[in-house]
Protein backbone atom coordinates (compact mmCIF):
# COMPACT_ATOMS: atom_id res chain seq x y z
CA UNK A 1 0.00 0.00 0.00
CA UNK A 2 1.22 3.49 -0.85
CA UNK A 3 2.00 5.92 1.99
CA UNK A 4 -0.77 8.35 1.04
CA UNK A 5 -4.43 8.23 0.03
CA UNK A 6 -5.17 11.82 -1.02
CA UNK A 7 -8.97 11.64 -1.20
CA UNK A 8 -10.96 13.12 1.68
CA UNK A 9 -14.21 13.45 -0.25
CA UNK A 10 -16.02 11.39 -2.86
CA UNK A 11 -16.18 14.03 -5.61
CA UNK A 12 -13.40 15.47 -7.73
CA UNK A 13 -12.24 18.96 -6.77
CA UNK A 14 -9.41 21.00 -8.26
CA UNK A 15 -7.63 22.45 -5.27
CA UNK A 16 -4.12 23.09 -4.09
CA UNK A 17 -4.49 21.09 -0.86
CA UNK A 18 -1.36 22.49 0.76
CA UNK A 19 -0.53 22.20 4.46
CA UNK A 20 2.48 22.98 6.59
CA UNK A 21 5.05 20.22 6.87
CA UNK A 22 4.96 18.92 10.45
CA UNK A 23 8.09 18.89 12.57
CA UNK A 24 8.13 15.07 12.54
CA UNK A 25 7.86 14.85 8.73
CA UNK A 26 11.06 14.77 6.66
CA UNK A 27 11.52 17.14 3.76
CA UNK A 28 13.07 14.30 1.76
CA UNK A 29 11.42 10.89 2.09
CA UNK A 30 13.46 7.70 1.84
CA UNK A 31 11.69 4.58 0.60
CA UNK A 32 14.67 2.39 1.42
CA UNK A 33 13.58 -0.85 -0.33
CA UNK A 34 13.17 1.02 -3.62
CA UNK A 35 15.97 3.56 -3.18
CA UNK A 36 18.86 1.70 -4.87
CA UNK A 37 16.76 0.69 -7.87
CA UNK A 38 15.28 4.15 -8.37
CA UNK A 39 18.66 5.86 -8.08
CA UNK A 40 20.12 3.37 -10.57
CA UNK A 41 17.25 4.16 -12.93
CA UNK A 42 17.97 7.87 -12.52
CA UNK A 43 21.61 7.28 -13.44
CA UNK A 44 20.61 5.42 -16.61
CA UNK A 45 18.13 8.09 -17.65
CA UNK A 46 20.58 10.90 -16.99
CA UNK A 47 23.11 9.16 -19.24
CA UNK A 48 20.69 9.31 -22.18
CA UNK A 49 20.82 12.20 -24.67
CA UNK A 50 17.68 13.82 -23.26
CA UNK A 51 17.27 16.91 -21.08
CA UNK A 52 16.79 15.36 -17.65
CA UNK A 53 18.72 18.14 -15.95
CA UNK A 54 18.69 21.72 -17.09
CA UNK A 55 19.60 25.06 -15.53
CA UNK A 56 19.56 28.65 -16.65
CA UNK A 57 22.72 30.78 -16.36
CA UNK A 58 22.75 32.54 -13.02
CA UNK A 59 20.95 29.75 -11.14
CA UNK A 60 24.11 28.35 -9.57
CA UNK A 61 23.72 30.22 -6.26
CA UNK A 62 20.18 28.89 -5.79
CA UNK A 63 21.36 25.39 -6.68
CA UNK A 64 24.04 25.54 -4.01
CA UNK A 65 21.57 26.91 -1.49
CA UNK A 66 19.35 23.90 -2.17
CA UNK A 67 22.32 21.62 -1.43
CA UNK A 68 23.06 23.48 1.81
CA UNK A 69 19.42 23.16 2.86
CA UNK A 70 18.81 19.52 1.96
CA UNK A 71 21.95 17.62 2.97
CA UNK A 72 21.92 18.59 6.69
CA UNK A 73 18.22 17.71 6.85
CA UNK A 74 18.80 14.32 5.25
CA UNK A 75 21.64 13.51 7.64
CA UNK A 76 19.55 14.53 10.65
CA UNK A 77 16.28 12.93 9.54
CA UNK A 78 17.79 9.71 8.13
CA UNK A 79 20.97 9.09 10.17
CA UNK A 80 21.09 5.38 9.32
CA UNK A 81 21.27 6.18 5.62
CA UNK A 82 23.31 9.40 5.36
CA UNK A 83 26.02 11.29 7.22
CA UNK A 84 27.36 14.81 6.82
CA UNK A 85 30.53 16.20 8.36
CA UNK A 86 31.13 19.92 8.02
CA UNK A 87 34.73 20.85 8.70
CA UNK A 88 36.24 24.11 10.01
CA UNK A 89 37.88 24.85 6.67
CA UNK A 90 34.46 24.95 5.03
CA UNK A 91 34.59 21.57 3.30
CA UNK A 92 31.74 19.07 3.58
CA UNK A 93 32.10 15.30 3.72
CA UNK A 94 28.90 13.54 2.60
CA UNK A 95 28.39 9.80 3.02
CA UNK A 96 25.53 7.96 1.32
CA UNK A 97 25.32 4.57 3.02
CA UNK A 98 22.50 3.36 0.74
CA UNK A 99 24.64 3.84 -2.37
CA UNK A 100 28.02 3.24 -0.72
CA UNK A 101 29.35 6.57 -2.00
CA UNK A 102 31.12 9.58 -0.54
CA UNK A 103 31.69 13.16 -1.66
CA UNK A 104 34.02 15.87 -0.39
CA UNK A 105 33.41 19.41 -1.58
CA UNK A 106 33.17 23.02 -0.54
CA UNK A 107 29.70 24.50 -1.11
CA UNK A 108 29.94 27.17 -3.77
CA UNK A 109 33.06 25.74 -5.39
CA UNK A 110 32.09 25.12 -9.03
CA UNK A 111 34.65 22.32 -9.34
CA UNK A 112 33.77 20.54 -6.13
CA UNK A 113 31.16 18.14 -7.52
CA UNK A 114 31.08 15.95 -10.64
CA UNK A 115 27.75 17.47 -11.71
CA UNK A 116 25.94 20.77 -11.34
CA UNK A 117 24.81 21.19 -7.70
CA UNK A 118 21.10 20.50 -8.24
CA UNK A 119 21.85 17.61 -10.58
CA UNK A 120 24.21 16.07 -8.05
CA UNK A 121 21.62 16.56 -5.29
CA UNK A 122 19.02 14.84 -7.44
CA UNK A 123 21.31 11.80 -7.64
CA UNK A 124 21.15 11.49 -3.83
CA UNK A 125 17.35 11.49 -3.50
CA UNK A 126 14.40 9.66 -5.00
CA UNK A 127 12.67 12.98 -5.56
CA UNK A 128 12.70 15.05 -8.71
CA UNK A 129 13.78 18.62 -7.97
CA UNK A 130 12.91 22.02 -9.41
CA UNK A 131 13.99 25.55 -8.59
CA UNK A 132 11.94 28.68 -9.18
CA UNK A 133 13.18 32.24 -8.88
CA UNK A 134 11.02 34.01 -6.34
CA UNK A 135 12.73 37.35 -6.97
CA UNK A 136 11.50 37.62 -10.57
CA UNK A 137 8.01 38.33 -11.78
CA UNK A 138 6.07 35.15 -12.53
CA UNK A 139 8.38 32.84 -10.53
CA UNK A 140 10.16 31.31 -13.55
CA UNK A 141 11.52 27.77 -13.48
CA UNK A 142 15.31 28.24 -13.47
CA UNK A 143 16.62 24.70 -12.89
CA UNK A 144 15.32 21.17 -12.73
CA UNK A 145 16.38 17.55 -12.23
CA UNK A 146 13.52 15.55 -13.73
CA UNK A 147 13.68 11.78 -14.21
CA UNK A 148 10.17 10.62 -13.23
CA UNK A 149 7.77 13.12 -14.86
CA UNK A 150 4.08 12.50 -15.42
CA UNK A 151 3.88 13.52 -19.06
CA UNK A 152 6.03 16.67 -19.14
CA UNK A 153 9.67 17.55 -19.71
CA UNK A 154 12.19 20.27 -18.97
CA UNK A 155 12.64 21.04 -22.65
CA UNK A 156 9.14 22.51 -22.68
CA UNK A 157 9.15 24.20 -19.26
CA UNK A 158 12.61 25.54 -18.40
CA UNK A 159 12.56 29.33 -18.19
CA UNK A 160 8.77 29.62 -18.17
CA UNK A 161 6.89 31.45 -15.40
CA UNK A 162 4.79 29.43 -12.97
CA UNK A 163 1.44 29.99 -14.66
CA UNK A 164 2.82 29.09 -18.09
CA UNK A 165 4.31 25.89 -16.67
CA UNK A 166 0.83 24.88 -15.49
CA UNK A 167 -1.08 26.19 -18.51
CA UNK A 168 -1.91 22.66 -19.83
CA UNK A 169 -3.70 21.74 -16.58
CA UNK A 170 -7.44 22.34 -17.14
CA UNK A 171 -8.73 25.29 -15.09
CA UNK A 172 -5.51 25.52 -13.06
CA UNK A 173 -4.69 29.11 -13.90
CA UNK A 174 -8.31 30.25 -13.73
CA UNK A 175 -9.11 28.62 -10.39
CA UNK A 176 -5.95 28.14 -8.33
CA UNK A 177 -3.11 29.73 -10.31
CA UNK A 178 -3.12 33.12 -8.52
CA UNK A 179 -3.40 31.52 -5.07
CA UNK A 180 -0.52 29.17 -5.95
CA UNK A 181 1.70 32.09 -6.93
CA UNK A 182 0.73 33.93 -3.75
CA UNK A 183 1.58 30.87 -1.68
CA UNK A 184 5.04 30.55 -3.22
CA UNK A 185 5.76 34.23 -2.79
CA UNK A 186 4.73 34.06 0.86
CA UNK A 187 6.77 31.00 1.87
CA UNK A 188 8.81 31.52 5.03
CA UNK A 189 12.31 30.09 5.52
CA UNK A 190 12.26 26.99 7.67
CA UNK A 191 8.50 26.52 7.17
CA UNK A 192 8.06 24.24 4.14
CA UNK A 193 4.65 23.12 2.92
CA UNK A 194 3.50 19.88 1.35
CA UNK A 195 0.74 18.43 -0.79
CA UNK A 196 -0.04 15.18 -2.64
CA UNK A 197 -0.93 15.12 -6.32
CA UNK A 198 -2.50 12.04 -7.92
CA UNK A 199 -3.10 10.29 -11.20
CA UNK A 200 -3.95 6.82 -12.45
CA UNK A 201 -1.89 5.21 -15.19
CA UNK A 202 -1.95 1.99 -17.18
CA UNK A 203 1.74 1.39 -16.40
CA UNK A 204 3.81 1.25 -13.25
CA UNK A 205 6.87 2.82 -14.86
CA UNK A 206 8.14 5.95 -13.13
CA UNK A 207 9.42 7.72 -16.24
CA UNK A 208 6.46 8.98 -18.26
CA UNK A 209 8.30 11.63 -20.25
CA UNK A 210 6.45 12.56 -23.48
CA UNK A 211 8.91 10.69 -25.72
CA UNK A 212 8.24 7.40 -23.89
CA UNK A 213 4.55 7.24 -24.87
CA UNK A 214 5.14 4.78 -27.69
CA UNK A 215 6.51 2.25 -25.20
CA UNK A 216 3.41 2.05 -22.98
CA UNK A 217 0.45 3.76 -24.67
CA UNK A 218 -0.94 0.40 -25.84
CA UNK A 219 -1.36 -0.64 -22.20
CA UNK A 220 -4.39 1.64 -21.96
CA UNK A 221 -6.30 -0.75 -24.20
CA UNK A 222 -8.42 -3.64 -22.93
CA UNK A 223 -8.87 -2.47 -19.35
CA UNK A 224 -12.13 -3.87 -17.96
CA UNK A 225 -13.99 -4.31 -14.69
CA UNK A 226 -12.30 -7.70 -14.38
CA UNK A 227 -8.68 -6.56 -14.74
CA UNK A 228 -8.56 -2.85 -13.82
CA UNK A 229 -7.47 -3.55 -10.26
CA UNK A 230 -4.18 -5.06 -11.41
CA UNK A 231 -3.70 -3.20 -14.71
CA UNK A 232 -4.32 0.33 -13.43
CA UNK A 233 -1.79 1.99 -11.15
CA UNK A 234 -2.23 4.77 -8.64
CA UNK A 235 0.48 7.37 -9.13
CA UNK A 236 1.07 9.73 -6.21
CA UNK A 237 3.41 12.69 -6.03
CA UNK A 238 4.34 13.81 -2.55
CA UNK A 239 5.43 17.39 -3.15
CA UNK A 240 7.12 19.97 -0.93
CA UNK A 241 7.94 23.65 -1.33
CA UNK A 242 10.72 25.39 0.60
CA UNK A 243 11.88 29.00 0.62
CA UNK A 244 15.58 29.67 0.00
CA UNK A 245 16.18 32.91 1.90
CA UNK A 246 19.63 33.82 0.59
CA UNK A 247 18.78 33.71 -3.11
CA UNK A 248 15.00 34.13 -2.97
CA UNK A 249 14.55 30.81 -4.71
CA UNK A 250 11.86 28.19 -4.11
CA UNK A 251 12.81 24.51 -3.99
CA UNK A 252 10.12 22.12 -5.25
CA UNK A 253 10.51 18.40 -4.53
CA UNK A 254 8.45 15.56 -6.06
CA UNK A 255 8.61 12.01 -4.68
CA UNK A 256 6.65 9.66 -6.95
CA UNK A 257 5.03 6.49 -5.63
CA UNK A 258 3.28 3.93 -7.86
CA UNK A 259 1.16 0.91 -6.92
CA UNK A 260 -1.73 -1.20 -8.29
CA UNK A 261 -5.14 0.38 -7.79
CA UNK A 262 -6.45 -2.90 -6.39
CA UNK A 263 -4.06 -2.74 -3.44
CA UNK A 264 -5.12 0.83 -2.68
CA UNK A 265 -8.86 0.15 -2.49
CA UNK A 266 -9.11 -3.09 -0.53
CA UNK A 267 -10.89 -1.07 2.14
CA UNK A 268 -14.54 -0.57 1.02
CA UNK A 269 -14.59 3.07 2.12
CA UNK A 270 -11.50 3.83 0.08
CA UNK A 271 -13.02 2.08 -2.93
CA UNK A 272 -16.27 4.01 -2.60
CA UNK A 273 -14.42 7.31 -2.26
CA UNK A 274 -12.15 6.73 -5.26
CA UNK A 275 -15.15 5.62 -7.34
CA UNK A 276 -16.85 8.91 -6.56
CA UNK A 277 -13.79 10.94 -7.53
CA UNK A 278 -13.33 9.03 -10.80
CA UNK A 279 -17.05 9.27 -11.59
CA UNK A 280 -17.03 13.07 -11.24
CA UNK A 281 -13.73 13.67 -13.04
CA UNK A 282 -14.38 16.28 -15.77
CA UNK A 283 -13.65 14.99 -19.30
CA UNK A 284 -10.88 17.52 -19.92
CA UNK A 285 -9.17 16.57 -16.66
CA UNK A 286 -9.52 12.86 -17.45
CA UNK A 287 -7.85 13.51 -20.80
CA UNK A 288 -5.08 15.59 -19.20
CA UNK A 289 -4.37 12.85 -16.65
CA UNK A 290 -4.27 10.25 -19.45
CA UNK A 291 -7.22 8.33 -17.99
CA UNK A 292 -9.89 8.86 -20.64
CA UNK A 293 -9.12 5.68 -22.62
CA UNK A 294 -9.56 3.32 -19.68
CA UNK A 295 -11.91 5.35 -17.48
CA UNK A 296 -15.03 3.21 -18.21
CA UNK A 297 -13.27 -0.03 -17.26
CA UNK A 298 -11.73 1.48 -14.15
CA UNK A 299 -15.03 2.95 -12.99
CA UNK A 300 -16.84 -0.33 -13.63
CA UNK A 301 -14.25 -2.11 -11.49
CA UNK A 302 -14.59 0.36 -8.63
CA UNK A 303 -18.39 0.51 -8.73
CA UNK A 304 -18.81 -3.25 -8.97
CA UNK A 305 -17.34 -3.58 -5.50
CA UNK A 306 -19.18 -0.63 -3.96
CA UNK A 307 -22.73 -1.74 -4.74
Amino acid sequence: MLPYFPFDQDVFALRLGVRALRADEPLIEVDAPHYPGELALKARLLAEPRLRFGALPGSEAAQWEAVRLVLPLMAREHPHHFALETRPDGTWHWTNHLLGTEARFTPGDPGGLPHAPLDWLGRQVQEDLALMDGTREGLPLIAGHLCFPAGWCLEDKLGLPLLDVHAPVPDFNAKIGPSTAKLLQGLKPGRPVTRVNWGISATDRLDLAPWTRGEWLHLREGITAENAGRRCFMRLERQTLSALPETGGVLFTIHTYVGPVGAEVEDPERRRRLAGVVRTLPPDMAAYKGMAAFLPGLLAYLEAETQ
